[in-house]
């Protein structure tokens, strides 16, 4: 009773949607544009809800707010509160209709091929299930599952992901491979070492991005530098551009030659990298009871890649 009392029924969810709006836009100035608020009014708001709570959730400044720590505390339970909302509204649309809804799926730019093939499948499936791509680096991604901004993550199941509060559907095995035009003359080789391709014109991406340290230690452990690159970018459609021509090597996960713009004309040579990538697979939160539309894509995409790379 005490917490009904004193907090319980003094809190609203439009209080901590204030609250998250503010932490997000940086300014009670700016959460008041984007809310369709006043300034004062937004200023009052927070002050009330740390009036309930006896504690302090920002420091103000002139350029602005920062969350203390009691309010990165209240906020990240606020995150959580607003995905079960939006988990349950999600959950009667999926009584109702189990095959409609969203999934949010975060991506890193070499996989972004193979989701295109499964979703083109699932699509003919369940055509009133709709998807958001978000496209950028597992650590980036990884925050914004955990800001639960995402349902799920296909990538690579590598060390940093590896964590208690994270869980992994493994999907394939999905090797890193040097890859060209089949017209390109290092395929003239019968076995070609990585050594014998060190003079080739080389498009790779950057050294500090996720594929760029994968590449930059299967050179290492062969003893090997990286080779003099021609082209430098985290594109893939780029490089795949650039390997179009049938000058330049790269080098991408055997997962792309499954794709059907590349079966026609990409071919990946018969050198031994000594890869052992980490599969991969579907990331989500442990404790987070996926919606309807999401447990459907999960339960298909496992019987999806069985069919489009070694499946483990």
């Amino acid at each position: 009773m005490q917490w009904e009392k004193q907090i319980g029924r003094r809190i609203r969810l439009k209080d901590l949607h204030t609250l998250q709006t503010v932490a997000d836009a940086g300014s009670m100035a700016k959460a008041a544009e984007r809310l369709a608020m006043s300034q004062p009014a937004i200023s009052k708001a927070i002050a009330d809800l740390e009036h309930v709570l006896g504690a302090s959730l920002f420091d103000r400044s002139s350029s602005g707010v920062e969350l203390t720590e009691c309010g990165h505390l209240l906020l990240e339970r606020t995150r959580v509160v607003f995905d079960e909302v939006r988990q349950g509204v999600s959950d009667i649309e999926h009584a109702s209709d189990p095959a409609r809804g969203e999934v949010r799926i975060g991506i890193i730019e070499p996989m972004t091929g193979v989701l295109a093939e499964i979703i083109t499948k699932l699509e003919l499936k369940y055509p009133r299930i709709t998807y958001a791509i978000t496209v950028n680096d597992p650590d980036s991604l990884a925050r914004d599952l955990r800001e639960r901004k995402l349902d799920l993550l296909l990538t690579r199941w590598v060390p940093p992901l590896i964590a208690e509060d994270l869980a992994a559907r493994i999907l394939f095995q999905s090797p890193f491979a040097v890859m060209a035009r089949k017209t390109h003359r290092a395929f003239r080789r019968k076995k070609p070492r990585l050594a014998d391709l060190m003079d080739e014109r080389w498009a790779l991406s950057p050294n500090d991005s996720f594929l760029g340290r994968i590449v930059t230690d299967i050179f290492r452990r062969q003893d090997l530098p990286l080779p003099q690159t021609v082209v430098t970018t985290i594109s893939v459609s780029m490089r795949l551009s650039l390997l179009a021509s049938g000058n330049f090597l790269s080098v991408f996960p055997k997962s792309i030659l499954g794709q059907r713009l590349n079966k026609a004309w990409l071919g990946a040579l018969n050198v031994d990298l000594g890869d052992n990538s980490s599969p991969i697979a579907a990331i989500t939160l442990a404790k987070r009871q996926p919606g309807g539309a999401v447990r459907l894509f999960l339960q298909t995409i496992i019987e999806v890649c069985k069919n489009m790379a070694e499946p483990r």
